[in-house]
């Protein structure tokens, strides 16, 4: 595993929910810097990015569409140092922040494996598809566009293009519960699978990572995995603001993230949609963060006890 690099990317500007810009240093208080030091991947930690003072000019299709002179001026800061942070050999961890700085992360992160000539595989952790485009989503919050914009849909203009689109075999959508129908068509034009809930109720959490992990692989592939707060059930992560009920629980989703460390095959990473304003005594900050190192190599019987009094 390259060493971690940390990479704050307050983004608020992918939904109407105030409170995600407070997310990168919610997870530097919870104890980030030390726990990658106590597994002996000390980081590298580059700060919060931030947005210039002249946006994009842009007059979008879809009237819907809410801040994306701001959302187009994250994708380009967060894709250039992304791809720059890989270009080093190093682990870039992304710090959100709404679901929408993954427009950028993953394009980076596309941009990189393209130039090495390496395939890059998509594990997207999840409650939501997010396979709007621009001019499909009726909300307008684009933090529910950035699969779509990895898969090469077409309708995104004025985003850049995508620099290397994912195939659908490449991308798995993993604990997925809440799908628009507009999104389940465009899915299934995709051909790609979704690993939902059901899926996982009756296959277990093991076999369907462990065969999407195999053919990351198989391939040679470089693997950004980008983690939601609400992969998680609520009851366990409340500081999100698109709570879905029935998501995964703390056991689930270390096995998770023992199995995608014990590959070796994780190349960057996401961890967005924190919002501490929603957060109970930083429980979910700090459940996110125990996630982190089991994704660094932390077993699950190292897991410190945790109090919250």
């Amino acid at each position: 595993m390259n060493p971690p690099t940390i990479i704050g990317a307050p983004v608020d500007s992918g939904q109407r929910q105030p409170g995600c810009l407070m997310g990168p240093a919610a997870y530097r208080v919870a104890g980030l810097h030390q726990m990658l030091s106590d597994l002996g991947h000390p980081a590298q930690e580059r700060g919060d990015l931030a947005l210039p003072e002249t946006l994009p000019a842009c007059a979008p299709r879809n009237p819907a569409l809410d801040q994306l002179p701001a959302t187009l001026g994250w994708t380009a800061l967060i894709r250039e140092k992304v791809e720059a942070e890989l270009g080093r050999g190093r682990l870039p961890i992304i710090l959100g922040g709404d679901h929408a700085l993954a427009l950028g992360s993953v394009a980076g992160a596309a941009a990189h494996a393209a130039a090495l000539g390496r395939p890059l595989f998509l594990l997207w952790l999840d409650a939501h598809s997010d396979f709007h485009t621009p001019e499909s989503t009726q909300s307008g919050n684009l933090h529910g566009t950035p699969v779509a914009y990895a898969a090469g849909r077409d309708g995104f203009a004025p985003f850049p293009p995508f620099p290397a689109p994912i195939p659908p075999e490449r991308i798995c959508l993993f604990g997925i519960r809440s799908v628009d129908p507009a999104e389940r068509l465009a899915l299934a034009e995709y051909d790609i699978a979704i690993t939902d809930m059901r899926a996982l109720d009756e296959q277990g959490i093991a076999a369907p990572l462990r065969a999407f992990l195999d053919r990351v692989r198989v391939a040679n592939g470089m693997l950004h995995v980008s983690l939601d707060v609400d992969f998680l059930d609520p009851t366990i992560a409340p500081a999100v603001g698109t709570t879905v009920p029935g998501g995964a629980t703390v056991r689930e989703a270390h096995l998770v993230c023992e199995m995608i460390h014990e590959t070796g095959l994780m190349t960057s990473l996401d961890l967005v949609e924190l919002n501490p304003a929603l957060d109970e005594r930083s429980r979910t900050a700090r459940l996110m963060i125990d996630l982190l190192g089991s994704l660094m190599g932390r077993k699950v019987f190292d897991r410190p006890t945790r109090s919250f009094t």
